[in-house]
C-alpha cells in the first residue's frame, strides 16, 4: 500500500492505515461462559479447561521445579536475563511518587499517599513459544511498585519457570487462556485472587481481561502489535526493524512514513508526507504501539510526539531493543490506544489514597459550606453529620 498524506488528512490516512488489519472476530459469549463456570465450579472448571485447551497439567509450579529450571538454563540466556530484569528495574523505580501532604487554607491536611496493591498476577502467552521476556516485564515492575506477592501464570515451560524463579515470584502456576484469567479474578479453591492483572495474551485471554476488569485492575486490552516509522533519512536499518514487529504475526501493523518517498521501503505501507509536519501528525493520529524516529530530524522531532506507546529515538534505537533489554516495558497501549493509555508501569500496581485530617477548627470552619452543598444535593444527614462538629466540637 503506498499512500500520500498532508496535514490535513493525517488523521484520515491514519484510520484507512488502521483499517487495513481486520477486526478480530468477538469471543465475548465464549469468554463469558468461560469466566462464569470458573467463578462456579473452581478448580475443577479450571482443570476441565485445560484438559480441552492446555496440557492437562495445570496447578501451582513447586518452588524446587523452578530453581532447577533456572540452574538448567543456557548461562548465556541467564545473563541475559538478569540484565534486562536489572534494565527493567532500574526505569521501573523511577516511576514512582513520593507520598505528599497539603494543608488547606482551613486548616484541614490531606495526604495522597502511595499505596502498591497487595497481590498481583503477571500473565504470559504460551501459544507458539514461551516468552520469558513478558514475565520479566510484569513481575519486576510489579517488585519495583511494591507488590506484596507477585504471582506469575503461563502454561508451563522450563524458560518461564526460570524467568520466574529468577524474577523471585512467590507463586507460579501452570495454565493459560481465558479460565486462567477467571481463576485469578475470583479465585478457586487453590488459587487466591489477586487485585492486578497484567500482561499480553490471545484474543481469549484479553476478552477475559476486559470482563473481569471490575473485579481487578488490568493493564488495558493488548491487540495486534504495531510499528510506526518516521523516515527522515536512508537507514539500512529500518526495513530490518519494519521485518522485525511483522514478526508477532500477520496481523500486525507496520507502517514507513517520509517526506522523501525514496526513502520508503519496498515492502509493506508507505506513506508519503509531504512534510515532516504532516509525518508527525499522520504518526500523532494513527497513535502507534512503537514510534521509531530515524535520521537528522530524530532528536528534532522527538520532544513534538504525543501519541505513542513507545518512543525510539535514533537510528540505532531498534525496536526489538525495546521488546527485551533495553529496559522500557514492551507491553504497550494497542490499535490507536496509545491516545490516553500508558505502557505498563509501576503506576499500573500502585493507587493514591487521600489520608484526610480535619482539626475542630477546620471543622467549624468547613461545615457551613459542606453543610450548603449537601443540602442543595437533597443529603440532610450529610449536612448534619457536618454542623455536628461545629455545634458540639468535644462529643
Amino acid at each position: 500500500m503506498r499512500r500520500s498524506c498532508t496535514v490535513a488528512d493525517a488523521a484520515e490516512v491514519a484510520a484507512e492505515v488502521r483499517a487495513t488489519v481486520p477486526a478480530a472476530a468477538s469471543v465475548a459469549d465464549a469468554v463469558a461462559a468461560i469466566v462464569e463456570d470458573v467463578r462456579l465450579r473452581g478448580n475443577a472448571a479450571v482443570a476441565s479447561y485445560e484438559a480441552r485447551f492446555g496440557d492437562g497439567q495445570w496447578g501451582r509450579v513447586p518452588q524446587e521445579r523452578l530453581d532447577a529450571a533456572l540452574d538448567a538454563l543456557d548461562p548465556g540466556v541467564r545473563r541475559a536475563l538478569a540484565l534486562a530484569a536489572a534494565n527493567i528495574e532500574a526505569v521501573a523505580a523511577a516511576g514512582l511518587g513520593a507520598d505528599t501532604a497539603v494543608t488547606l487554607e482551613q486548616g484541614q491536611s490531606v495526604r495522597l499517599r502511595d499505596v502498591p496493591v497487595r497481590r498481583a498476577a503477571v500473565y504470559a502467552p504460551g501459544g507458539r513459544a514461551p516468552y520469558p521476556s513478558s514475565v520479566l516485564m510484569g513481575a519486576v515492575t510489579a517488585r519495583a511498585a511494591g507488590v506484596d506477592e507477585v504471582v506469575v501464570v503461563a502454561p508451563s515451560h522450563p524458560l518461564i519457570h526460570a524467568a520466574a524463579a529468577l524474577c523471585q515470584a512467590d507463586e507460579v502456576y501452570g495454565m493459560g487462556g481465558a479460565q486462567a484469567i477467571a481463576a485469578l479474578a475470583h479465585g478457586t479453591e487453590s488459587i487466591r485472587r489477586v487485585d492486578v492483572i497484567v500482561g499480553p495474551g490471545n484474543l481469549y485471554v484479553q476478552e477475559a481481561k476486559r470482563q473481569v476488569s471490575g473485579l481487578v485492575g488490568i493493564d488495558g486490552f493488548a491487540g495486534p502489535s504495531d510499528l510506526c516509522v518516521i523516515l527522515t533519512e536512508h537507514s539500512g536499518w529500518a526495513a530490518a526493524d519494519l521485518r522485525a514487529q511483522a514478526e508477532h504475526g500477520p496481523d500486525s501493523l507496520v507502517v514507513a512514513v517520509s517526506d522523501d518517498p525514496a526513502l520508503l521501503p519496498d515492502d509493506g505501507i508507505g506513506i508519503h508526507a509531504e512534510s515532516l509536519d504532516a509525518a508527525l501528525a499522520f504518526a500523532e493520529a494513527l497513535a502507534p504501539e512503537h514510534l521509531q524516529l530515524m535520521g537528522a530530524a530524530a532528536e528534532e522531532l522527538a520532544p513534538r510526539v504525543r501519541s505513542a506507546g513507545c518512543l525510539f529515538v535514533g537510528a540505532h534505537a531498534g525496536t526489538a531493543f525495546g521488546d527485551y533489554v533495553a529496559g522500557s516495558n514492551h507491553t504497550l497501549p494497542t490499535e490507536g490506544a496509545a491516545r490516553f493509555a500508558s505502557g505498563l508501569n509501576v503506576r499500573h500496581f500502585r493507587r493514591r489514597m487521600a489520608e484526610v485530617r480535619v482539626p475542630a477548627d477546620a471543622a467549624a470552619r468547613l461545615a457551613g459550606p459542606g453543610a450548603a452543598i449537601a443540602r442543595a444535593e437533597g443529603f440532610e444527614a450529610h449536612a448534619a453529620s457536618m454542623e455536628a462538629r461545629r455545634e458540639n466540637p468535644d462529643q
